[in-house]
């Protein structure tokens, strides 16, 4: 389970720079607890809708509202637990 979850934070990581295009940094560089929004990434708005529109696709879940995506996007490491949890829900 520790080996997928550093498999899928590693993922995430990779889709949050190609969604985004954030050439100017590595995966190796994004920090699992560091904040995605603010002070850690420095994410906005616009940037959440594109990778709810990415996860979405991706991962076939659904972020259903702006509580759950202030949530889900609080860090790398809440998102891996997020699509996991949704992951869980749609094979039950």
């Amino acid at each position: 389970m520790i080996e997928r979850n550093d498999q899928l934070r590693a993922e995430l990581k990779q889709l949050i720079i190609d969604t985004l295009k954030l050439e100017e940094i590595t995966a190796d560089q994004i920090q699992d607890d560091a904040p995605l929004f603010k002070e850690g990434l420095g994410l906005d708005s616009i940037d959440a809708l594109e990778l709810v529109v990415a996860l979405e696709k991706q991962y076939s879940i659904i972020i259903e509202n702006e509580d759950v995506g202030k949530q889900a996007f609080a860090s790398v490491a809440a998102l891996a637990h997020f699509v996991q949890k949704q992951r869980a829900r749609a094979a039950a």
